[in-house]
């Protein structure tokens, strides 16, 4: 689906135009143009990113195949972003999805091949024409980061509660051990992709934060900057989860260690405690000729099996060893 608006002195003057007008539209320098391709046909891609803009084939080849890192390429007259939006979903979890943007003087291209909350949440805003509409498209593409990056947070704050339930069933007496492991490795490579898509994208927002780039006009540099520094929380947060979920990993491997230990301590007991039984009983055994105790052997074997029980059982429980 393809979407266009159409602004002029931040006032939307037409919007979802045909490819022609959208044409004559991109001569015209007094207007800034933002079209969206929302999981667009084949057909649509051409004709919009080969057909009215004419960006370069690396640019558009790199839109279109998924890209696992975000990253900026300057290509002199416009800007093309690769930037990752992240969602949180009791089926699937931990997702994320591709957002493109090729940013030029006077326009905003974005691709996606899924819904993207910080798009739908920006249409909707210019649907009501909230407050003043913007003037320029580094505006727009500030705004549309700025959202994404927005949405970052409730995924942080459900990988937290993830690894508050892991941190609490690691403490519990009883726990279920394979289920634990595999919810933590699970929580773990949560963790681990997140990082790998904030800290590149920290770079990238870094690269237009330093105005070294003509499509980045002065005036918004500040809230690059301000964008740049929410990113760095957010890959200091997940970097102390990330501790905190290998911290929990290593105190359970420790008591997994400690109630193997126990087991073994308490087999270990039941052997020792076993041992006098086992040789005063192998003793008497023998087919001895002259053997004096013979006449009242049983009871006296018997008493001596105890009584030497008795005591290794007293010594070891002393030892808590069982």
């Amino acid at each position: 689906m393809i979407r266009s608006f159409i602004f002029s002195d931040g006032r939307i003057v037409g919007q979802d135009l045909e490819l022609e007008a959208l044409r004559l539209v991109r001569a015209d320098k007094g207007l800034v143009l933002w079209v969206d391709l929302a999981d667009p046909t084949p057909e649509e891609t051409k004709a919009i990113l080969e057909g009215v803009f004419q960006f370069h084939p690396l640019a558009i080849e790199d839109c279109v195949q998924p890209n696992s890192l975000p990253k900026v390429e300057d290509y002199e007259d416009y800007l093309f972003l690769v930037t990752h939006a992240v969602d949180f979903t009791r089926t699937e979890k931990f997702n994320t999805t591709e957002l493109d943007l090729f940013l030029g003087k006077d326009y905003l291209v974005t691709f996606h091949t899924a819904p993207l909350r910080s798009v739908t949440t920006l249409i909707d805003r210019l649907a009501k024409n909230v407050g003043v509409g913007p003037r320029g498209p580094d505006r727009i593409a500030h705004t549309l980061i700025d959202l994404l990056v927005d949405n970052y947070a409730p995924v942080i704050d459900e990988l937290r509660a993830e690894l508050e339930e892991l941190e609490e069933h690691v403490l519990a007496k009883e726990s279920v051990h394979g289920e634990l492991v595999s919810e933590m490795l699970h929580v773990r490579n949560d963790f681990t992709r997140l990082r790998t898509i904030v800290r590149p994208q920290r770079d990238v927002i870094e690269r237009l934060a330093r105005g070294d780039n003509k499509m980045i006009r002065p005036k918004l540099l500040p809230y690059f900057r301000d964008l740049r520094d929410n990113l760095a929380r957010l890959e200091e947060t997940a970097v102390g989860y990330h501790e905190r979920l290998l911290m929990a990993f290593d105190i359970y491997l420790n008591k997994a260690t400690f109630e193997a230990n126990e087991g073994i301590k308490f087999l270990t007991a039941i052997t020792a405690v076993t041992i006098p039984v086992m040789v005063i009983g192998t003793w008497y055994g023998m087919n001895f000729k002259t053997m004096p105790e013979l006449e009242n052997g049983y009871f006296w074997a018997l008493g001596l099996m105890l009584a030497t029980t008795a005591i290794l059982a007293v010594y070891l429980k002393k030892r808590r060893w069982f």
